[in-house]
């Protein structure tokens, strides 16, 4: 990532992003999908784009008319998902917050989507592991936030939609900086709803369960190692044991509920926090 670097100016319906980052792709092109309508002129952010639920997301919106900016540490898949979805890339580190302090963002919606997870008991928790965690999804969209709003408030209009999790609002054992980082992120998400509500601009929480993306599948492993079971035991008694529908999200079902908060459909939505969990928190 170059440090300090300058995007010149997209065309109409493209992304402004200064101060970070390379930002590649059809700049100025339109969303495919733009027939829709319900986000055409659009311009969006979706952090950790290149692949999960950040690509369904990023192909919900574009479907809607948006042009979106991929952003992923991951190059390739970043400019994979912004060529199949007409929009660009962004090659960026949240772990390099002291060039994201610098960041200008001029984006009518910011999806801060990125995230990792660790899984361990809390006496055996790497800091690095636990300061890492926090890092990528609390202090990141935080900057994110603070280098979007100043665009969204001066048009009188932005969508900031923070994709939390069901440990936003629940905790779990042996996730204590995942919970942590998440409780934080629905703090900050309330905050920017209460700052921003008189400028136009709302903040919410989009909260899953398990979504079937290679982060959870990632987990089974880790949790049955865990929890001493086998892999094909997790599912079933751990991630869904307290589910009323027993499967996994699929990330189009919370990338439907993304595009709907980012639609004027939203305007009075702002502040809260959508469940979408298969009944697990019923």
């Amino acid at each position: 990532m170059e440090e300090n670097s300058t995007v010149p100016p997209a065309g109409d319906g493209g992304a402004r992003v200064t101060g970070v980052g390379r930002v590649t792709g059809a700049v100025g092109v339109p969303g495919k999908g733009a027939a829709d309508g319900g986000l055409a002129g659009k311009r969006a952010l979706v952090t950790g784009g290149a692949g999960g639920l950040g690509a369904a997301i990023a192909r919900a919106l574009a479907a809607r008319g948006a042009h979106v900016i991929v952003a992923d540490r991951d190059a390739a898949g970043a400019a994979a998902v912004a060529a199949e979805v007409g929009g660009e890339s962004w090659e960026v580190d949240l772990l390099d917050t002291s060039a994201l302090e610098t960041l200008t963002l001029e984006v009518d919606i910011l999806v801060n989507n990125a995230g990792i997870q660790t899984i361990s008991p809390i006496e055996e928790f790497d800091p690095a592991a636990f300061r890492r965690i926090l890092t990528i999804m609390l202090e990141a969209p935080f900057l994110l936030i603070r280098a979007a709003l100043p665009h969204m408030y001066g048009q009188d209009y932005g969508r900031i939609i923070n994709i939390s999790s069901i440990h936003g609002l629940r905790a779990s054992s042996f996730k204590s900086a995942y919970v942590a980082a998440k409780h934080g992120l629905e703090g900050l998400s309330k905050v920017t709803a209460k700052e921003g509500g008189p400028h136009g601009v709302t903040s919410n929480c989009v909260n899953p369960g398990y979504v079937r993306t290679p982060l959870v599948e990632g987990q089974v492993a880790d949790q049955a190692k865990t929890h001493g079971i086998p892999e094909e035991q997790v599912l079933a008694e751990v991630m869904l044991a307290k589910n009323a529908i027993k499967r996994l999200i699929e990330p189009e079902e919370i990338a439907g509920l993304v595009a709907w908060l980012a639609s004027d459909q939203a305007a009075m939505a702002t502040g809260a926090s959508y469940v979408m969990d298969g009944g697990w928190t019923a």
